[in-house]
């Protein structure tokens, strides 16, 4: 099951155990047993640390990881490699005692929670977004004998997917009953689950000299320039790393050949907390408003005081505005072809948008869906040529151009996608499974209202230096009017943004001290 150099990374990781573990497996006669079989007897062979028993779950094939004497609550229903061997390594390592690694804030919160609560998350292996799901929930179960948790892989276990009508993961159930979905971390479950910060907890909080409202590529950029000052620095973020969150391969960021956005957001995260910044994560800003200082109030009620504010909000996926893709949302509307394109192995879907993303989602589906139709607005796709070559070779894909989608259609689940021929006027119907949203971003600005000027696209308006129409306002990243939206363009406009409020500051002093 494992090549050469994974057995090589497994074996350094795990001499890092600290207790003896137990593995329980349930099998069957069928392929995906016989493959975890082996993965299983690879693992305990590898360390005398790892004892298996065999036994009898709730699904098989499965396998929990245990200490000796008492269940964990960790099931792998599937076999955890790919984007989940992480998850594997973790529970191992979490299970035979190492620490996990949470705030201790997080951690009592987690230890706290009471009654019971077994979670399934339903993942696909490809899925770059799954893993941070999986990890948050097996350690809320380490930590918590309350808590459970089982992984099911969706390929594994087709017709439990197909019953429930998943068609997005990761998709969490609690207690039998649909919880969530979508990438979440240990902090935004417990919010989930009603164990997230209130007002009171940033009540006795300073006036910053630099607040950064967002967390993204330039949020963090602006937060280390400013902290490297010396300056007393604040970051709230609704969910920190942003779009890269979402991003599967990264490969123009200079320096490094290719990264993951989950991986990138991490090391991210890592270098902020290298500094004396104050991150309060999962906050929603709601308001902003220019007093003797300016106010940034968050969802929860609570209100920060800075002397200055750098907006890095960026943007999210937008939306076709059209009947049926709320309603179908996660039952067949999706805007992540790398973790949803499993789920619609061998059927019709449908990719709105001719842009790169979009093309480069129909190139992927094609390679695991029966048929693929791309419905671009314009006369002609705007993706790059090579792009275009790569689908147009493809026996299974079809372009539709100057058409205007209509209607998502569909019952329980999305069944068919509607649209009109621009020049025709004539309306047409395709039968399909899903359809892959893909075309382009908002900026998350709508909050602001009029308090800072923005365009017609709800970017803010900057100048060279980040400044907005209101002293002592900056912006940074995909929620400002810079023309083009990469991840190394929002760092460098951060760093002019938190470079650009500490000179602000600076003059500020001057014209208060003459």
């Amino acid at each position: 099951m494992l090549d050469a150099n994974i057995k090589a990374q497994l074996s350094q990781y795990l001499e890092m155990m600290e207790n003896e573990i137990q593995l329980k497996l349930s099998t069957g006669t069928d392929k995906v047993s016989q493959e975890m079989e082996a993965l299983v007897d690879e693992l305990s062979a590898m360390s005398s640390l790892i004892q298996v028993e065999k036994t009898e779950l709730e699904r098989t094939p499965s396998f929990s990881v245990n200490r000796p004497g008492e269940d964990t609550g960790i099931v792998f229903a599937g076999i955890p490699l790919g984007h989940e061997f992480t998850s594997l390594v973790l529970a191992l390592l979490q299970v035979s005692g190492r620490a996990p690694k949470v705030d201790e804030q997080v951690l009592n919160q987690v230890k706290n929670i009471e009654g019971k609560h077994h979670f399934e998350s339903y993942i696909s292996l490809s899925c770059q977004n799954c893993p941070e799901v999986v990890q948050a929930l097996n350690i809320m179960s380490v930590l918590n004998p309350n808590i459970t948790h089982t992984m099911i892989d969706g390929a594994a276990y087709k017709e439990e997917v197909e019953s429930k009508n998943i068609l997005a993961v990761p998709t969490v159930y609690l207690n039998g009953e649909p919880f969530t979905s979508g990438r979440k971390t240990v902090e935004e479950i417990l919010a989930e689950m009603g164990s997230g910060l209130d007002a009171s907890e940033f009540e006795d909080k300073e006036p910053f000299e630099v607040l950064v409202v967002g967390g993204g590529p330039a949020g963090a950029s602006a937060a280390i320039y400013a902290a490297r000052k010396g300056i007393r620095t604040g970051i709230v973020a609704d969910r920190f790393g942003g779009q890269i969150l979402d991003t599967a391969s990264i490969e123009n960021f200079i320096s490094v050949n290719r990264t993951e956005g989950p991986k990138l957001a991490a090391s991210l995260e890592e270098h902020v907390k290298d500094y004396n910044i104050d991150v309060m994560n999962l906050q929603t800003a709601k308001r902003l408003e220019k007093k003797e200082l300016i106010e940034v109030e968050l969802e929860n009620g609570a209100v920060l005081k800075s002397k200055t504010v750098i907006l890095s909000t960026g943007a999210r996926w937008r939306n076709i505005g059209v009947p049926g893709e709320a309603e179908f949302r996660n039952k067949g509307v999706a805007y992540c072809p790398h973790c949803d394109g499993p789920l619609f192995e061998g059927k019709d879907v449908a990719v709105v948008g001719g842009g790169n993303s979009g093309i480069e989602a129909a190139i992927d589906l094609a390679g695991i869906a029966n048929h693929v139709t791309v419905l671009e607005f314009a006369p002609e796709l705007k993706a790059d040529a090579v792009l275009q070559e790569r689908l147009n070779s493809l026996p299974n894909a079809t372009v539709y151009t100057n058409v205007q989608t209509k209607e998502i259609t569909g019952t329980d689940k999305v069944n068919g996608v509607t649209y009109v021929e621009r020049d025709s006027g004539e309306e047409k119907h395709i039968e399909l499974s899903g359809v892959f949203v893909q075309i382009g971003l908002v900026p998350n600005t709508d909050w602001l209202g009029d308090t800072v000027e923005r365009n017609r696209f709800g970017e803010i308006l900057t100048d060279k230096k980040g400044a907005t129409n209101v002293p002592g306002v900056f912006a940074a990243g995909d929620c400002s009017d810079s023309p083009y939206k990469q991840i190394i363009i929002s760092m460098g406009s951060g760093a002019t943004a938190s470079l650009s409020a500490f000179d602000y500051l600076v003059r500020s002093q001057v014209e208060l001290d003459q």
